[in-house]
């Protein structure tokens, strides 16, 4: 019967920690980073493709 106690409380303090770490995430997406971090980084695979035809008409 303790065992069983124990397994409860331990499935309730997993249920806690889980949202927290999920309200964690929301925030640190939603409110840590500014605009220009996510406009910079949509921008860096057309950034690739500029500085590989610069080498090309260098080289």
């Amino acid at each position: 019967m303790a065992i069983e106690n124990l397994f409860d409380q331990a499935s309730s303090v997993m249920t806690v920690v889980s949202f927290v770490t999920f309200i964690g995430i929301v925030w640190w997406a939603y409110f840590h980073h500014k605009e220009t971090d996510f406009t910079q980084a949509a921008q860096a695979p057309f950034m690739d493709d500029e500085l590989r035809d610069e080498e090309s008409d260098h080289g």
